[in-house]
């Protein structure tokens, strides 16, 4: 098969679908790879790079998007849509319950669309999500930490404290992946941090990770008001698979926040739970509201390309291995990823964005 690995466009996403690594395993698959040129450039992989792993370099996107599969990391933006071919397969991040648009795209063209997010596991775990959002939740607070600096807009609250003053106060809302990597970061700097979630036992499961080095709380609205008014630090780390994520702090509970604390939402992507933020950019990546530092951006694990592209095809590349040598017929041979499948046939076909758009569902 032929398979196309396109340069990144969204604002300074520097991963790229294939390493040179994975590359090569497709090559030597009996697979022809085309790489759009300097495509991974930015996560430190050269032109020459993909060309000893046995790719053919491609001087446009328009060349790289002709081919019979496309593996990307992020969802296609606007300047992309008229290069998806009816047929395709297209294999990449796509979070369409946040984004109307690109879902209405995707079923006019006949593309045949495979999500990462919702590739799902028997147990419910979603394997091509867990890289990822294991980067993300470390560096919330990393940055975090950062937008917490004075210089950089927040109150000036050093998580770790000093001997004699108290330390940062970090509430985590979703103790899943995103939120227990957040945490982990959290207490290795030294700060106060709660976790809310609902799953009462997975709260069992993180008191015997963390002991009482976290506060874990059950999630109602009563405990969140008293709690989140006092955070440094507020991430937001909730996920409903395949659906949009719930508000969890409303304007209101904002407004009563204290001056120049932060709020990094992580499941911005899926439409935040945090009712005044937006999605930002690494060039902007902040804006205040009710005083409040306000950090959306939805491709955090952009900002460590190097890192994050090859967590990510550690986890991919089996996936992408089965779609080359079986083309669509790879999603009865494996189940799992049957379950990323979104878009098909003209046709919006996940049960969860379905509900979403339910008018875009006949």
């Amino acid at each position: 098969m032929e398979v196309g690995i396109p340069k990144e466009i969204k604002d300074q996403e520097f991963r790229v679908g294939l390493s040179p690594a994975s590359v090569r395993v497709c090559v030597e698959a009996g697979h022809q790879v085309f790489v759009e040129t300097e495509a991974g450039l930015g996560a430190g992989f050269t032109d020459d790079d993909y060309t000893q792993a046995g790719a053919t370099i491609v001087s446009d996107a328009r060349q790289v998007w002709q081919r019979e599969m496309i593996v990307k990391v992020k969802e296609p933006l606007s300047a992309e849509y008229q290069l998806i071919q009816s047929g395709q397969l297209l294999f990449t991040y796509l979070h369409l319950a946040a984004d109307r648009g690109l879902t209405e795209k995707l079923i006019e063209s006949g593309v045949v669309a495979i999500a990462y997010e919702t590739v799902e596991l028997p147990d419910k775990r979603l394997p091509l999500l867990t890289p990822m959002s294991i980067i993300a939740g470390r560096l919330s607070v990393q940055f975090g930490a950062r937008f917490l600096e004075r210089q950089q807009g927040g109150r000036g609250v050093l998580l770790g404290g000093v001997p004699g003053v108290m330390s940062g106060k970090v509430v985590i809302l979703g103790g899943g992946v995103v939120g227990t990597e957040a945490a982990k970061i959290a207490i290795g700097m030294g700060a106060r941090v709660q976790i809310f979630d609902i799953n009462v036992e997975r709260l069992a499961y993180l008191e015997a990770l963390f002991g009482s080095r976290v506060e874990l709380l059950y999630s109602s609205s009563a405990a969140l008001e008293t709690e989140v008014r006092e955070a440094d630090l507020l991430v937001g780390a909730v996920l409903v698979p395949g659906r949009r994520s719930p508000i969890l702090v409303p304007k209101g509970l904002v407004s009563q926040m204290r001056p120049g604390s932060v709020i990094i939402d992580v499941a911005v992507d899926q439409g935040g739970c945090v009712e005044t933020l937006r999605p930002t950019s690494h060039t902007n990546p902040t804006y205040v509201e009710s005083g409040v530092l306000h950090y959306g951006v939805p491709n955090m694990p952009g900002a460590v390309p190097w890192t994050a592209t090859q967590a990510l095809n550690n986890s991919t590349l089996p996936y992408v291995l089965q779609l080359a040598n079986y083309g669509i017929r790879a999603l009865d041979i494996n189940p799992n990823l049957a379950q990323g499948l979104n878009v098909k046939e003209h046709r919006l076909v996940h049960p969860a964005v379905q509900e979403v758009f339910p008018d875009l569902s006949h």
